[in-house]
C-alpha cells in the first residue's frame, strides 16, 4: 500500500529485514534481547506484535513513547503492530532520518512466516529488502510443540536459519535426536544450537564498532546497570564466553574476476555449517562489470549490483562465517572460482546470479535471457532463497 519513491539524496543500500519466528515460549524475545544488548554500534529497528518481555523499562528511560513507537538515542526503535500495519511501520523505520542499519521483526508465536515473507518480497518500499527467516525451536518442548502445532514442519521448511534454543535443558542424546529430526524435516537448512537465545549477531547482520552514545547512556549501558545494579561499566559488555566464540570467520580476497557459474555452484552446495556470507564480487562479464554485493543468511541468498567507488579497485572480498567449517577447504573452492578471461563470457554466464538479484517493480526478471530458455529457479528455493 506504500510506494514511497526513493530519496535520491540518500545513497544508503536497502535495509535488511530479518524475520524472527517460532512458537510461543521458544525464546524469540530472549534472542531478540540478546541481539539488542550485543549490537555494538549497529542501529536496530525492531517490529514486534507485543512488547512482551523486551526491556521496556530501559527503553522508556532512554527514549520517548508515542504513536506506538519507542525511539532510543542508543539506536533501537520498537513498534507494536499488527500485520495490517506492518508495511506502514517498515516505511517509518526505513526513513533515512533514523539511520537504521537492520530491522528485526519478531513475529507473533502464532504468525504464519510464509505470509510475512510474501509481504516483504512484494513490498514496493525501495529502502528495505528481505534479509531471511530465522525460526526458533524450543529443544525442551520440541515433540510437544509439533504435536500441538502440526504446522511446525511447514514453518521449518520456510526457514533460512533454524536456531535450536534451550539446548541447556536437554541432554546430549536428546539434542542429537532433535538435530537429526530437524535435518530430516528441513534438509540443507543451517542449524545453530543455542541456550538463552545467545547466537552471534554477526550471523544475521553486520555490527558496527561500538562508540560512546552522544548525550545519554546507550541501550547496553542501561541493561548493564539494570542487571548489576552498580551503574558501572558504561562501555560495551565483555563478550568472553558468548556465542560468537563458537564460530569461525574466513576471509577471501581476489584481484582476479570470479566465474559466476562456478561461484553459484559453490553457493548452491555450501555446507550447512556455513551460516553467513557477506561481501562484494567482481565478475567482469561484459555488460555486468559492476560490483555485486552478496548477502547470505542460512540458505537465503541475494546479490545486489552497484557502482564501484571512485578509485576503488576491482576486487572480490568475501567474509564467510560458520561453525565446524573447514576454512582452508572453503578458500580452495573459492580459488577454483577465479576466472582469468571474464571478457570472453557470454550473457548466459550471469543467469544463475541474476536469479538472486531483486528486480524493480514492473521489470522483466528474464530480460537478460532468451525467451525460449530462461533461467528457472528451483521451486525448493522459493520463497525463502529465490523470491526475487
Amino acid at each position: 500500500m506504500n510506494s514511497r519513491q526513493p530519496d535520491r539524496s540518500d545513497t544508503r543500500p536497502p535495509i535488511p529485514v530479518v524475520v524472527l519466528a517460532g512458537f510461543l515460549g521458544s525464546g524469540k524475545t530472549t534472542l531478540l534481547n540478546h541481539l539488542l544488548t550485543h549490537r555494538g554500534g549497529t542501529r536496530i529497528g525492531v517490529v514486534v506484535n507485543d512488547f512482551g518481555a523486551i526491556e521496556i523499562d530501559a527503553m522508556s528511560v532512554a527514549g520517548q513513547v508515542g504513536d506506538s513507537m519507542v525511539s532510543l538515542g542508543g539506536g533501537c526503535l520498537c513498534c507494536a503492530v499488527d500485520g495490517s500495519e506492518l508495511d506502514a511501520y517498515l516505511e517509518k523505520l526505513s526513513d533515512p532520518v533514523h539511520r537504521i542499519d537492520v530491522i528485526v521483526i519478531e513475529a507473533s508465536g502464532l504468525a504464519e512466516p510464509q505470509e510475512m515473507i510474501r509481504m516483504l518480497a512484494a513490498s514496493e518500499n525501495p529502502a528495505i529488502r528481505y534479509g531471511g527467516l530465522v525460526e526458533v525451536v524450543d529443544a525442551a518442548e520440541f515433540d510437544a510443540t509439533r504435536a500441538r502445532h502440526p504446522e511446525t514442519d511447514r514453518h521449518l521448511a520456510c526457514a533460512d536459519l533454524v536456531v535450536l534454543n534451550k539446548t541447556d535443558r536437554v541432554d546430549g542424546a536428546e539434542r542429537a535426536r532433535i538435530e537429526a529430526e530437524l535435518a530430516a524435516l528441513c534438509p540443507g537448512i543451517p542449524l545453530v544450537a543455542a541456550d538463552h537465545g545467545r547466537i552471534d549477531p554477526e550471523l544475521l547482520f553486520d555490527r558496527r564498532p561500538w562508540t560512546e552514545t552522544r548525550g545519554q547512556l546507550s541501550f547496553e549501558d542501561l541493561i548493564a546497570e539494570a542487571r548489576d545494579g552498580s551503574g558501572a561499566g558504561s562501555g560495551p559488555a565483555d563478550h568472553t564466553g558468548h556465542a560468537h566464540t563458537q564460530y569461525e570467520s574466513t576471509e577471501f580476497v581476489s584481484d582476479q574476476a570470479l566465474s559466476p557459474r562456478r561461484l553459484i555452484d559453490f553457493l548452491d552446495r555450501r555446507p550447512a555449517g556455513l551460516y553467513r556470507i557477506k561481501g562484494f564480487v567482481y565478475f567482469g562479464v561484459p555488460g555486468h562489470e559492476e560490483r555485486y554485493e552478496v548477502h547470505a543468511v542460512g540458505r537465503f541468498l541475494r546479490f545486489a549490483p552497484g557502482p564501484w567507488g571512485r578509485g576503488e579497485p576491482r576486487l572480490t572480498r568475501l567474509v564467510l562465517i560458520g561453525s565446524g567449517t573447514d576454512g582452508a577447504a572453503l578458500l580452495r573452492e573459492l580459488d577454483a572460482c577465479r576466472e582469468p578471461a571474464p571478457q570472453n563470457a557470454g550473457p548466459e554466464a550471469m543467469w544463475g546470479i541474476l536469479r538472486y538479484v531483486a528486480r524493480p517493480a514492473g521489470t522483466d526478471p528474464e530480460a537478460d535471457a532468451p525467451a525460449e530458455d530462461p533461467p528457472v529457479a528451483d521451486p525448493e528455493d522459493t520463497p525463502a532463497s529465490a523470491e526475487a
